[in-house]
């Protein structure tokens, strides 16, 4: 497979997001799914009383202001979504889904549902990869929401989207994936969930695990509105 890469390169089918290469590739849409898997990891949770997202922050440095380097973000104040790869790239996604949730309740005065923010954001990725002079955008996203039932989806570069109990994107997101699988139970509460990512993290990132480097944004079913937590908060969470 290696070899049939280096030798599509060769040929200039990575050139272009336009491009198929002859055994069906977008070489550029294969290249930004790389780089989202550079990106620190997510994991997002649909549970019986509402939605959670836990992100790994990768913030080490000691002179930045570790607020600024969050990755949960607020679409509105029943969705939250976080983003693994090129985060600048996320950062243009977020503002035209928190546009098109505050037209919908100026429009409709009702909450956007959130199906309806990762299908315009899936639609964007993937006109991304069909038209000339552009590139793919190098980002995978995770949307959760509450809207009458828990909600989460992850959308892929090429602007695909599935919904999902419980999900990771990012660095070791297959690692990550197959420990979800063994841990996660579909009538799990928030607090449950939190416990169960953090220690997945807590596993995978081994001795360069540090609960300070995570966020967390929790929504419940009741209430509707987002609660972070990170740090301290966090800490009565690890096993």
């Amino acid at each position: 497979m290696e070899s049939q890469e280096i030798q599509n390169q060769a040929m200039g089918y990575d050139r272009a997001a336009t491009m198929f290469s002859p055994d069906g590739h977008i070489l550029q849409v294969e290249y930004a799914e790389k780089t989202v898997r550079l990106g620190s990891a997510s994991i997002g949770f649909a549970c019986s009383d509402g939605v959670v997202i836990l992100a790994d922050k990768r913030a080490n440095d000691s002179l930045m202001v570790a607020e600024s380097a969050n990755k949960i973000f607020e679409v509105d104040s029943h969705i939250i979504g976080s983003a693994a790869g090129i985060l600048s790239d996320a950062r243009v996604l977020v503002e035209r889904a928190q546009l098109i949730s505050q037209q919908h309740r100026v429009t409709y005065d009702t909450p956007i549902d959130t199906i309806t923010i990762i299908k315009d954001i899936s639609d964007i990725k993937q006109q991304f990869t069909q038209h000339p002079g552009v590139r793919p955008f190098g980002i995978s996203m995770m949307i959760a929401g509450v809207n009458g039932k828990s909600q989460l989806f992850v959308s892929d570069v090429t602007g695909n989207f599935f919904e999902y109990y419980a999900s990771a994107i990012g660095e070791n997101d297959d690692k990550i994936k197959e420990a979800l699988r063994a841990g996660f139970k579909k009538d799990m509460k928030t607090e449950d969930a939190l416990k169960l990512g953090l220690q997945i993290f807590k596993e995978v990132k081994g001795k360069n695990f540090n609960v300070e480097n995570f966020d967390a944004a929790v929504i419940n079913n009741k209430d509707k509105k987002v609660k972070r937590l990170n740090g301290e908060a966090l800490k009565k969470y690890i096993k």
